[in-house]
């Protein structure tokens, strides 16, 4: 539930975060009046799909700045916006392109009386040295993206006010099509600016090769943010007032009137919608009914993977269903189908969501009235391409069938600081604990809680100790969704995420849990987060750090020196590859697949044969 917080941090961000000048009343905007940086619709508007920026010859370059204002209601609102104003555009890239992303960061300094920062250890140092009121960085959420400084990092990574820096994130070759998004991750932080709008989508180009259902349709894509509601009512009672409002790519649908926003779309037209969950705290169960009868939709891709991609076949399957539970954070691409001339109502909504007695309220409520355009529309212009060419081999093929390294078990948890106040913001600390650990709330310099090597499989059962539901995302990897509260998932539903929800406890009985198929396989090493994305927990303390080390070098590892010193000045691969050392392993890696060679690679070999001629031809002098 948003109404805790619970950290000094935040205590801190509270008392300074008023005088840093973003409730100047001269930056006042109405919702529609689109005179800011940061616009927001009428309630009632059309939806437009946000503009599209596209990568060409294999690089994307995007300037975006960080900006606020206030609204005519008081919420603060943040948003990345281009050069030309454009605000959170869609960015579009294939698998193995670059993503060069400058953010300036245009908050207004902190004033005197805010100028307090907290320092980060110097070792660590990504950006900015201290964190503010005013500071930000860009998570590029589900992305299978390095967690190295300048690509996806966001332990240490700070913008503070007036500062640019630039991003250069390189996707690997086989990086899932589909979809994914960016927003800020400053802990502490960053439950303030997505709830203040500064989210955008990312589209990893190709679906339609994998899934071929989608080829020629016109796509929409959808953003659903949330932010308070006007006003700022108690959530439930007999009005069941939701926590929190949403908005529909910037349209808002308000409490109480529920005014649905307007898509377009002909009788019986197909259409590719790609839905992000956007919201820092609000759960999505989307579900489209016509006349009051909920239609079939086809889902074609969930967190990034097209469904059914990854046993083998490298074709996609349809997953047929008439709601979409989407945790916040999470993402969804689904076929839908226009209503026909005889539809009265056509409906797009978001069913009631139990979330738990200590939960926020998520109820029924539309989102937006589908209707026949009168003219020609113009708001779903972007269409998939014709399929083409065969898919290659799939980024976490083989998954389902690997054995497992290890096993762990986690939790989550919370502990109240004050049973007489239990509604009060600093109230509350939240955790995500190995089983067998001591609980503590997420500092960035701490060390990591987890720590595994590159090449594992592991099965992570995740518990929920708590009287409200806590979504689990892992940073720079994937998982296979298992077990539900040690029910053994059916194969279809058995999909890849990088969000899923723990569902509450009841008090009594033994703890929910779900069971994930971590996979490690990949290419991405070094430290990075898993947390709960109700982003109220997440800056509450309910994040955790992993380290995943390179592979060991095995019995070649005494020659592992040889390989750096050959691979280092790109022997014998050119200047395709380089080579490091990290916490005394030799890793290796291409610069045009960004895969992370095995210990055994022909550089390692060839590396100590020359090391055995070469001893031997100075042990043969010195005994001649």
């Amino acid at each position: 539930m948003i109404k805790k917080g619970i950290l000094p941090l935040l205590m801190w961000l509270a008392l300074v975060a008023p005088s840093v000048g973003f409730g100047a009343e001269s930056n006042r905007l109405a919702n529609s009046d689109g005179a800011g940086p940061c616009t927001r619709f009428a309630a009632g508007s059309v939806v437009n799909n946000p503009t599209d920026l596209f990568s060409k010859h294999g690089v994307l370059t995007v300037n975006l700045s960080y900006n606020t204002e206030v609204d005519a209601d008081g919420r603060t609102l943040y948003c990345f916006t281009t050069l030309d104003g454009t605000e959170s555009p869609t960015l579009h890239v294939h698998p193995g392109d670059q993503l060069v992303v400058n953010v300036t960061n245009n908050l207004p300094a902190p004033t005197e009386a805010s100028a307090l920062r907290m320092s980060t250890s110097a070792s660590d140092v990504c950006g900015a040295s201290s964190m503010g009121p005013d500071s930000v960085n860009v998570h590029f959420h589900g992305t299978n993206t390095s967690p190295v400084c300048h690509q996806d990092e966001v332990i240490h990574t700070l913008i503070n006010s007036g500062e640019t820096f630039a991003y250069d994130v390189k996707f690997p070759k086989d990086e899932p099509p589909g979809l994914y998004w960016y927003h800020p991750h400053v802990h502490g932080l960053a439950n303030a600016a997505v709830l203040g709008g500064a989210s955008g989508a990312i589209v990893v180009d190709g679906l339609e090769k994998v899934q071929p259902a989608v080829a020629g349709l016109a796509q929409r894509i959808f953003v659903i943010r949330d932010q308070n509601v006007a006003g700022l009512p108690p959530p439930g009672g007999p009005n069941d007032v939701p926590s929190w409002d949403v908005t529909l790519n910037y349209v808002p649908i308000p409490y109480p009137s529920y005014t649905p926003a307007v898509v377009n779309i002909k009788p019986g037209e197909k259409q590719l919608w790609r839905v992000v969950n956007a919201c820092g705290d609000t759960q999505l169960d989307l579900q489209l009914q016509y006349d009051g009868k909920p239609q079939t939709l086809e889902v074609v891709g969930l967190d990034g993977v097209p469904t059914g991609s990854q046993d083998g076949t490298r074709t996609g399957k349809l997953v047929k269903m008439t709601d979409i539970f989407i945790p916040n954070a999470g993402r969804a691409e689904f076929i839908v189908t226009g209503p026909s001339k005889s539809v009265k109502n056509a409906t797009f909504m978001t069913l009631n969501v139990d979330t738990g007695p200590n939960g926020d309220i998520d109820p029924n409520r539309p989102l937006a009235t589908l209707t026949n355009p009168n003219s020609a529309d113009q708001t779903a212009q972007l269409e998939m391409p014709a399929a083409s060419g065969a898919p290659g081999p799939q980024r976490f093929e083989g998954l389902a069938d690997a054995k497992p390294t290890t096993q762990r078990t986690l939790y989550f948890s919370e502990e109240s600081l004050d049973s007489r106040n239990p509604t009060f913001w600093f109230n509350t600390e939240f955790f995500i604990t190995v089983v067998g650990a001591t609980p503590q709330i997420f500092n960035p310099n701490n060390p990591p809680a987890i720590t595994t090597t590159q090449g594992s499989v592991e099965d992570w059962t995740i518990e929920n100790r708590t009287g409200e539901v806590h979504e689990f995302h892992m940073h720079q990897i994937h998982f296979l969704l298992l077990a539900i509260n040690g029910v053994p998932v059916p194969k279809e539903q058995q999909q890849l995420h990088d969000m899923v929800q723990i569902p509450y406890w009841t008090g009594t009985g033994p703890y929910p849990s779900v069971t994930v198929r971590m996979d490690f396989r990949g290419p991405d090493v070094g430290d990075f987060v898993y947390h709960c994305h109700i982003l109220a927990h997440e800056d509450g303390g309910m994040m955790a750090i992993i380290r995943v080390l390179p592979r060991d070098a095995g019995w070649f590892g005494p020659y592992g020196k040889f390989r750096t010193m050959f691979a280092s000045i790109g022997w014998p691969y050119g200047e395709k590859t380089a080579s490091w050392c990290v916490n005394g392993r030799t890793v290796e890696r291409d610069r045009d697949y960004g895969l992370n060679r095995a210990a055994a690679t022909p550089t390692l070999l060839l590396g100590g044969l020359i090391f055995f001629l070469l001893t031997g031809s100075l042990l043969a002098i010195v005994v001649g």
